[in-house]
């Protein structure tokens, strides 16, 4: 490893010159009259940002940022409306504690400028609180998320593998982070790992850190950083009910906590703990099934369609012309798609 202290001005002075344009950041530098980031879109930004790519948080940011300009706002929503929006883009205890923050938030008058204080509010982890201290209150904390990990052990070629290296990663991490710049220092190490420090086939040739890498100069990088295998994810079954009453659809709301928390659904059992009845009489027939992969688990829906005899025993009916595919939940939109054929004959 070459000497540490150059790594960050290296990498600033490329991210003044490459930095992504993201519809949640300011410029390098700071915004138009050098202002720093709203910390509700840097929040907002980030929790979107879990577990899913920038790719798909584009609109989603957008729309919400345009539906709820401030913390305020998104407070004052109804939470089926905000659980509506994020339909689609999964892991919805992510929408749950959005919703509670922004209350926490609004009921305390802003959010707090320290990471202690960010790591206090609702679904606000070690990461995030980082993230949101340094990008939009330019304090000197270190970020790591899969790209800087990926880049910090590339940098000294860690070959313990993830997630064991998990620990070792961060305090390598706090040795590089400036106290110049810090917030622009975090999204350009971010950059880096996105655009250049890939986790396959990385572009080594115009990283501006190529003379500081151990592993380039071990001829590792590629290779870097090692993981264990994962176990095979286990498999699941379930059945969903696609019931019909005149040009209505029966749905219901799912349970707040646990999967697809608080989300329009079609009444299904036994997937998810919950050992269900039909949801009322009707002739029912399978359709088919459908597949969804989750984070922990893999799942085969049986997929039954019925005209209801008789008024339902949960949930309520929608009518044809108000349901919005958009609003629902991946799983439920490949049932809808696989049932909406049989709806409408």
């Amino acid at each position: 490893m070459r000497d540490t202290k150059v790594i960050a001005p290296h990498l600033l002075d490329w991210y003044d010159r490459h930095a992504r344009v993201l519809p949640w950041r300011v410029p390098p530098g700071g915004g138009p009259n050098g202002g720093a980031a709203d910390p509700y879109r840097v929040w907002l930004s980030e929790v979107m940002l879990q577990q899913t790519t920038v790719a798909a948080v584009k609109a989603y940011f957008e729309r919400f940022t345009t539906l709820w300009p401030s913390v305020q706002d998104l407070a004052a929503a109804p939470d089926a409306q905000v659980m509506a929006e994020w339909a689609g883009l999964g892991y919805y205890a992510r929408a749950r504690n959005l919703l509670a923050c922004a209350r926490a938030v609004t009921a305390a008058g802003g959010f707090p400028d320290t990471r202690d204080g960010l790591r206090d509010l609702p679904g606000i982890g070690a990461y995030t609180s980082a993230a949101i201290a340094a990008i939009a209150y330019d304090a000197p904390e270190t970020v790591v998320d899969g790209n800087v990990e990926r880049v910090v052990a590339r940098l000294f070629a860690v070959e313990t593998p993830l997630p064991a290296a998990k620990p070792e990663l961060v305090v390598l991490a706090e040795t590089l982070t400036p106290r110049n710049r810090p917030g622009d220092y975090a999204q350009a190490m971010m950059d880096l790992g996105a655009t250049i420090c890939t986790p396959r086939n990385p572009a080594c040739g115009i990283c501006p850190l190529i003379d500081d890498c151990d592993a380039r100069a071990a001829g590792i990088a590629a290779s870097l950083p090692r993981k264990t295998p994962k176990a095979a994810k286990p498999d699941r079954s379930g059945i969903a009910w696609v019931a019909r009453h005149g040009d209505a659809v029966l749905f219901e709301e799912r349970p707040a906590k646990g999967l697809l928390g608080g989300t329009l659904a079609f009444p299904s059992a036994h997937w998810d703990g919950r050992d269900l009845p039909p949801p009322g009489i009707a002739a029912w027939r399978e359709i088919g099934h459908v597949r969804h992969v989750f984070t922990h688990f893999t799942l085969s829906l049986q997929v039954m369609l019925g005209d209801l005899d008789g008024p339902p025993t949960r949930g309520r009916l929608v009518p044809l012309r108000h349901i919005d595919r958009s609003s629902l939940p991946g799983l439920m939109r490949k049932v809808w798609d696989m049932a909406r054929a049989d709806i409408a004959a």
